[in-house]
C-alpha cells in the first residue's frame, strides 16, 4: 500500500506487523519512540505511523499490532491480505511460541495464496538468556524454512530493533521492483507479438496481389 504524502517523495511503504505475543508491543514502541512500555493491554489492536529513511530513501510505515484480533477470522484475514509485509515474533523464553510462529506463517500463506510474501522472523527477549528455551540455531532454521531474514531482539535494550524494520522495508522494495520488471517484460512481449502479427498480415496481403 502506498501512503500518499505531500512532504516526502515516493515511494512510501506500509508494513503490517503481525505479532504473536503481547511483548511485541515493546518492539514497536522502541522503534517508534525509543521507549520501553511498562503496561499494555494485549487485547487492544494498535496502529502506528512513522516516517523513516532506509538506504537514503523515504519510507512511510503503517504498523499494525494485531495481537487482540487473532480470534476474529474475518478481520484477521482482511489485514493479512492488505499487509505488504509481516514481522512474526516469538519469545526465546517460550518454546510454544516458536511453533505458533510456524503456524502463523502457514496461515499468512494460505490467506494470501502465496508463500512469497515479505516476512521477517524475530526472536524477542534475547536479554533473558538465562530463561532461554529456543536456541539461536532453531530460530535460524525456522527462518530458512520461511526463506526470510532472522533477528534476535531485545526490546528492553533496543537490540536489533531498527534492523528488523529496515530488513522488511528492503524486502518490500525488492518485491515491488521485481513486479515492475515483470510488468515491463510482459509489455515488451505483447508489443513483440503484435509486431509479428502485423508483419505476417502485411506479407500475406502483399503476396495476394
Amino acid at each position: 500500500m502506498y501512503v500518499p504524502s505531500n512532504c516526502l517523495p515516493p515511494p512510501g511503504y506500509c508494513c503490517r506487523g503481525d505479532w504473536l505475543s503481547s511483548p511485541a508491543i515493546a518492539i514497536i514502541m522502541q522503534f517508534i519512540s525509543h521507549r520501553f512500555p511498562e503496561d499494555h493491554d494485549p487485547t487492544i489492536e494498535d496502529a502506528y505511523k512513522t516516517q523513516i529513511r532506509i538506504d537514503n530513501e523515504p519510507a512511510n510505515l503503517d504498523i499494525l499490532d494485531t495481537a487482540g484480533q487473532a480470534e476474529f477470522t474475518a478481520m484477521r484475514d482482511q489485514y493479512m491480505r492488505a499487509g505488504e509485509g509481516f514481522i512474526i515474533s516469538y519469545s526465546i523464553t517460550d518454546r510454544r511460541s516458536l511453533q505458533e510462529a510456524r503456524q502463523f506463517k502457514q496461515l499468512i500463506d494460505r490467506v494470501r495464496r502465496t508463500a512469497d510474501t515479505p516476512v521477517v522472523l524475530v526472536g524477542n527477549k534475547s536479554d533473558l538468556h538465562h530463561l532461554r528455551q529456543v536456541s539461536v540455531e532453531e530460530g535460524k532454521e525456522l527462518a530458512r524454512e520461511f526463506h526470510c531474514p532472522f533477528f534476535e531482539t531485545s526490546a528492553a535494550f533496543r537490540l536489533n530493533i531498527d534492523e528488523v524494520f529496515a530488513a522488511l522495508v528492503r524486502q518490500i522494495r525488492q518485491r515491488e521492483a521485481e513486479s515492475v520488471r515483470g510488468s515491463e517484460r510482459k509489455t515488451r512481449r505483447s508489443h513483440s507479438f503484435w509486431s509479428r502479427m502485423r508483419f505476417t498480415f502485411h506479407r500475406k496481403q502483399h503476396s495476394e496481389h
